[in-house]
């Protein structure tokens, strides 16, 4: 959880204007957050990953920024340069595929209420407890407490940046390195579904998340959402933009997750680390609208998707959620043109497959209607 000093002098205003649907919300849509959760998470926790080739899995996850925390010949486990958890579990398996999230709850009772709404089972985890569950889209999500955290590492500080009439460095040449970027924390992580509107209430009751920013399809506005951006609720404490981000699709799967470097330096210079590395760019360097991050999009070795993002916004408890259309030309406010691959939008059997079981299967909420509108809205 991060911690900031907020003046209290500080003047709220809606930080939404001019970015989002002049339509906004309508009369008694969602409102982006439950009345009651039954707790509220305070961080994303880790990631877990099956691959069949930890040693490929390694290395690539060097090269990306990564600190091997702990390695065995079936389990690879990395962190960043911040003290919190170990942000990657990979375990040795078939094909390479996401195995689930952990979110961190505030305590071992919270946990244990959690369990009890379920009619789960409390299990312990190391110095901790765990409760494990199933979303509505079928992702395992685990909470857990308790747990302790290693000490921070080591790490470059921010450069120092003129600017306008308030020059900072004087006498000293900026030389960023031309390295590995060094990954700091997880930030979130983006899912699809096929069943948006019954997984959406899921994360704000169990969990607590609150929305910080609506999308929904234009020709289809009457249906609602079809994306959320959700953040930690801390209160008056500010929280990422977004843990988890989740949109409607003809898919159930993982997207991408989104690791901080410390500024835009280290989001480029280690990119180029990447590329000198042979890795294969998706989308980058730009600048988000929703969440503001400076984005770097990578592949790696098993086709997953991975982000170096910096400078995103922080929110506390105090913002209602914005609005806007989802389209492929509002995702960055910078930047080249957003790829095929970033979209999943590059034709071939598998996405075939996937769109003709989505319309064969009568319990998810896509339709032709729905298709059609998400072509529309990705269109580039």
């Amino acid at each position: 959880m991060i911690e900031i000093d907020v003046p209290a002098a500080a003047v709220r205003a809606d930080v939404h204007q001019g970015l989002h649907s002049e339509l906004g919300a309508l009369r008694g849509e969602h409102p982006g957050r439950a009345r009651n959760p039954v707790i509220k998470v305070v961080e994303l926790g880790w990631l877990e990953f099956v691959k069949h080739d930890l040693d490929r899995a390694e290395r690539f996850a060097r090269d990306f920024g990564f600190v091997v925390h702990e390695r065995t010949p079936d389990r690879l486990t990395l962190r960043g340069t911040f003290s919190a958890l170990p942000c990657l579990v990979v375990r040795r398996g078939g094909d390479a595929r996401f195995a689930g999230m952990t979110f961190l709850a505030e305590s071992t009772a919270d946990v244990r209420r959690l369990a009890r709404w379920a009619g789960a089972n409390v299990l312990p985890l190391g110095s901790g407890q765990a409760v494990q569950l199933k979303d509505p889209s079928g992702f395992a999500v685990r909470v857990v407490a308790g747990l302790d955290r290693p000490a921070a590492l080591a790490e470059r500080d921010p450069l120092e940046l003129n600017s306008g009439t308030q020059p900072v460095r004087f006498n000293t040449p900026q030389r960023a390195p031309r390295a590995a970027a060094q990954v700091q924390r997880l930030g979130h992580i983006v899912l699809e579904t096929t069943r948006f509107r019954r997984a959406l209430p899921w994360y704000l009751e169990a969990l607590g998340l609150i929305v910080s920013d609506f999308l929904y399809l234009d020709d289809l506005r009457d249906r609602g959402p079809t994306m959320a951006f959700m953040r930690c609720d801390l209160g008056t404490v500010p929280a990422d933009h977004h843990t988890l981000a989740m949109h409607l699709g003809p898919r159930v799967g993982y997207v991408h997750s989104a690791y901080q470097v410390t500024d835009l330096d280290a989001v480029a210079a280690g990119g180029q680390h990447l590329a000198d590395r042979g890795y294969r760019r998706v989308w980058g360097v730009g600048r988000h609208v929703q969440g503001s991050q400076i984005f770097d999009y990578w592949r790696d070795p098993d086709r997953m998707m991975v982000e170096h993002y910096a400078d995103g916004d922080l929110f506390d408890s105090s913002l209602d959620p914005g609005w806007a259309p989802m389209s492929a030309s509002g995702l960055a406010q910078w930047g080249p043109p957003v790829s095929r691959d970033f979209l999943g939008s590059t034709p071939g059997p598998g996405m075939v497959r996937a769109l003709l079981k989505a319309l064969g299967d009568k319990t998810n909420e896509i339709d032709k209607d729905v298709l059609k509108a998400l072509a529309k809205a990705m269109a580039i």
